[in-house]
Formats: C-alpha cells, structure tokens, sequence
C-alpha cells in the first residue's frame, strides 16, 4: 500500500518568543502558517527537535507528554503556555522498530515531555494541538553520519500522511544574534545560507555528492561560525536521510535579524 510523508525542516526561532509578539519573529510566525496552510493535515506528527540530546536515539512514548519549559529568563507567561496534544505510542513503538532493524541502538521514554523545539512551532502551525505527536531525540555525539542513518532508518515507517518536522535553525550563532548588524557578519550569515540552499535544493548535485557535503559540512563557508556547536543543524541532516532526494521547496525568513533557512520534502512511498 502506498502512503505519503512529509518532511519539514524548520528554523524554530529564540525559546519561545515566537509566541510572545516579539517583532524579529514576525517573518518566522507568517511562514510556519503558511507552510501548515499548504500541507495536507497530517495524521500524526514526528518531531526530531535540537534541544533534546541522549546516548541513543530516544523517542517519547507516553500517552499524554507535558510540556518542558527548557528556556530560562523569560515573562512568567512564556511558562504557562499550553499545548496539550495526545502522544502515540503505537507510533513510538514503530519507530523504535525500523532504528533497531536498521542497526541502530534505540530506547522508549515513557516519562519525558515535549520541549519547546516542538511545541512553540506547533502552537503556531496547528493550535487546535489535536494531532498527536511523538518526539525524537539526537544523538549526543553530534555524529552528522549517525543522523543521517537515523533519517534512513525512518524510511522503513509505514504511516500515511505522516509529517515529520526537523525543528532546528539553520543559523545558531547566540552571540551574533545579540551582537550589531555589520556587512561582515551578515555575508557571513548569507555565504552559509546560500551553501545550506545549494546543498538541499540543487537537482544537479547527485545525492552522493548531496551526502558528502552534509557529511562535511563543517567545510562550507563559515560553517563553524554559523554553528558553534552543531545540533541545531543535524535535525536538517534527519531529514535530508529520510528523503534521499533535492528538497523541493526552499523558504527563507529573517528571524533576530539573521536570514535562516527552511526546507520542504514530499515523499510518496
């Protein structure tokens, strides 16, 4: 039986600002409803979120996740948001299922939460939060050819108008964000976004070579600038593994002034 899937690199944006009115959230908040006005509802959704690291690729499993309020020094409000959408165990079971065959150690959480790299972008794309949603750690050793395996492996799931969602950002410099705007840092900031593009997008490129680059992405231009440290790209790496193929659709927004990337994959199985 054929099923179709969704795949969504997302740049999520500052905690939960987006969600707070703040004005360099703007273009971020318009696109992410868009994009969700454009998909088909999906069934279920897999988030594979940058603020959740373990040993092994690890999924929720509980019925009904809290939420983790994983941010620190934000108004009062920012921790009573809501977002009370079901977990789906029969799906975390699934996923469990197609790490293991592909080789891939991998443990059930039946306890952990949601964090904000799901739940502040879902508040914005689908705030009835009556789609249930599973989450899935990244590796801590930040290994760009173990995610891409872990993007592989997902392939094997058999879930129809699945939506799977990498909720990193493709620009997560902290000290940039804050720092003024100056023509250095913005090409910078441009040079790594226009490689991010090439790389994802280019028909051209074969996805052997599409492999190679993700594989050594700390050698695009201004690589380690753009990520000092790595996980808020390798949810882009999950997702690109699962594909296999050039993203279709490529969204630009300017988010704490800084131009930041999303990408779009539709799969027919």
């Amino acid at each position: 039986m054929s099923h179709t899937t969704d795949v969504l690199f997302i740049s999520h944006g500052g905690g939960p600002l987006p969600l707070l009115g703040d004005p360099g959230h703007r273009e971020m908040v318009a696109r992410l409803t868009e994009i969700a006005g454009q998909l088909r509802r999906p069934s279920a959704i897999l988030v594979i979120s940058a603020h959740w690291e373990a040993a092994v690729p690890t999924i929720t499993a509980g019925a009904n996740p809290a939420l983790i309020y994983d941010y620190y020094g934000f108004p009062p409000e920012s921790y009573e948001i809501e977002y009370p959408c079901p977990g789906e165990p029969a799906l975390a079971r699934q996923i469990h299922q197609a790490l293991r065959q592909a080789g891939l150690p991998a443990r059930l959480d039946e306890h952990r939460g949601f964090d904000h790299g799901l739940f502040v972008p879902l508040k914005l794309m689908y705030p009835e939060a009556d789609i249930p949603c599973v989450q899935l750690s990244l590796v801590d050793s930040l290994d760009a050819a173990t995610h891409l395996a872990i993007g592989r492996a997902l392939r094997a799931l058999e879930v129809d108008d699945l939506l799977v969602i990498g909720s990193g950002f493709s620009f997560h410099n902290m000290q940039a964000f804050f720092a003024p705007a100056t023509p250095e840092l913005d090409a910078r900031n441009q040079a790594f976004e226009a490689w991010l593009e090439e790389t994802c997008s280019d028909a051209r490129l074969t996805e052997a070579q599409r492999t190679e680059r993700l594989l050594q992405w700390e050698r695009a231009p201004h690589a380690r600038f753009c990520h000092p440290r790595e996980e808020h790209l390798l949810p882009l790496h999950v997702c690109y593994g699962l594909a296999g193929q050039p993203s279709e659709t490529h969204v630009s927004a300017t988010i704490l002034g800084k131009r930041s990337g999303m990408f779009y994959w539709r799969l027919e199985h």
